[in-house]
């Protein structure tokens, strides 16, 4: 009896433990991010709990401080950890990421949460935001340090689909002889997002 109630635990865990895929754009940006479950992957992890992914950001310059600047691509690995706060629909986590530019560098550390909307008995919906930030102890190369937050909200239009509206700001700030503080990106976007 104990082992049939732990295969069917882990089996109901498994069912919600999900890779995420995500494409996010606006009429100058273009972003694309993927996120593993690690706990698909590892017994030893619980599923739905630790997650690594990658992201690519191509900004345009009318979406930061000048409007000239010449912007490279943006490059991220991050490595998170969450877990759900009771039965609140909350869940909270924290995490690191790599974050590069042809000649910026660091690794912010941070918060994130995802809020599942109470009033959704038809359509899923979730809101999610996110705060990393590396002072220049963890800015390497011509960085001074980072900041990045966004907000998102999320809404599952057909099972494991979702269409995202959000909004992003990544302050890549230099060393005062580069240049200093200059915002790379900032502004709104629409998407989707796929879980598997």
């Amino acid at each position: 009896m104990l082992k049939k109630v732990t295969l069917l635990t882990a089996t109901a865990l498994t069912a919600f433990a999900m890779n995420t895929g995500e494409i996010n754009i606006n009429n100058k940006d273009l972003e694309v991010s993927a996120q593993l479950d690690v706990g698909q992957f590892y017994d030893t992890v619980e599923p739905n709990t630790m997650f690594v992914g990658a992201k690519f950001l191509n900004a345009d310059a009318d979406h930061s401080d000048n409007e000239k600047a010449d912007l490279d691509p943006y490059f991220e690995a991050n490595f998170l950890m969450m877990r759900e706060v009771g039965n609140s629909g909350m869940r909270l986590g924290m995490g690191m990421k790599g974050s590069f530019t042809k000649d910026f560098a660091a690794v912010p550390l941070g918060l994130e949460f995802s809020y599942k909307i109470p009033a959704n008995s038809y359509v899923p919906m979730h809101l999610n935001g996110e705060v990393y930030y590396a002072p220049s102890v963890l800015a390497f190369s011509d960085a001074d340090s980072f900041l990045e937050y966004r907000i998102s909200f999320d809404v599952e239009i057909i099972k494991n689909g979702m269409v995202t509206v959000g909004y992003r700001t990544l302050d890549t700030n230099y060393e005062t002889e580069k240049g200093g503080d200059f915002t790379y990106n900032s502004y709104a976007y629409l998407g989707f997002k796929i879980r598997f």
